[in-house]
């Protein structure tokens, strides 16, 4: 896409964070923007926020782990707008824990979120979008992790590695389909966000029972707390990395070359190309 102004966005995950930041860039380019966050207050306030800077914004509580909830998100939008130009799946959450002992709930929220919501947004909106035959953009929020492993957090890396292959997968089959939307996946590194007090937005029927924590599940989870607000970068900075992919059409939206994740993941690609054993990145 290379016309933004007067287009229409659509952001998940849209209360706090990189789909804040997502949205106020959109709202700045003169896109009118539909807000989807499970935390309704706080999407109310970003809300506001776009209003009285004269951004004309739509909020819509959403659960992305439901495919109704997202459907009825493309309903809102189409019926308010009447279009979705850029739609970004955004929404994500953390958990932590060892392998064999994280409760199956963290699994399925987790992947819920953070690949289940990406693949009921790209079902809800795609088909919509290639109907109405003009130029779209669907932008997915993946990770550096999603090239990378590590202990602890197996249910964060499958969600992002899943969030990648999927997205690889849409950007084909929409060339296969000569279609005129393109797609990106952005692939940040740590990020100023809340993500380390995602629980707060977890459902009761996926919430934690009486099982004692690791060590472990306390360290990756007080440790993803700690980094992301010490040393993460500012969501705005992600949402200017986001605006150029767009408008480039550019699918892979990367840490930079200097960053200790991209080193990461090119030590990864390295032990597969030469098939050798995992070892630890960092």
């Amino acid at each position: 896409m290379k016309e933004l102004a007067g287009k229409v966005a659509v952001v998940t995950g849209a209360a706090s964070g990189i789909g804040r930041a997502l949205a106020k860039r959109f709202g700045a380019e003169g896109m009118r923007v539909v807000l989807a966050d499970v935390e309704l207050a706080a999407l109310d306030g970003v809300s506001h926020e776009l209003a009285a800077a004269g951004v004309k914004a739509l909020a819509v509580r959403t659960d992305v782990t439901s495919p109704d909830s997202v459907a009825s998100l493309a309903e809102r939008t189409y019926d308010a707008f009447g279009a979705a130009h850029v739609v970004c799946n955004n929404a994500g959450v953390f958990a932590g824990g060892l392998s064999w002992e994280a409760p199956l709930s963290d699994f399925e929220w987790v992947l819920g979120v953070n690949t289940f919501g990406v693949l009921h947004g790209i079902r809800a909106f795609v088909p919509r979008m290639l109907a109405s035959g003009e130029p779209g953009h669907i932008l997915n929020t993946a990770s550096m992790a999603s090239f990378t492993y590590g202990p602890t957090s197996s249910a964060y890396f499958m969600s992002k590695h899943a969030t990648l292959a999927l997205s690889e997968s849409l950007a084909l089959e929409l060339q296969m389909r000569n279609a005129r939307i393109g797609v990106s996946v952005i692939c940040p590194e740590l990020v100023a966000t809340k993500i380390g007090d995602s629980d707060r937005n977890r459902p009761l029927h996926l919430k934690r029972g009486d099982e004692p924590a690791s060590p472990e599940r306390d360290a990756v989870e007080n440790a993803i707390k700690l980094v992301t607000t010490s040393q993460g970068v500012p969501p705005d900075t992600i949402a200017e990395r986001a605006l150029a992919a767009i408008l480039e059409d550019r699918f892979y939206v990367l840490a930079p070359e200097s960053d200790s994740w991209r080193r990461m993941c090119n030590a990864r690609l390295e032990l597969i190309r030469t098939a050798s054993n995992p070892k630890l990145l960092f």
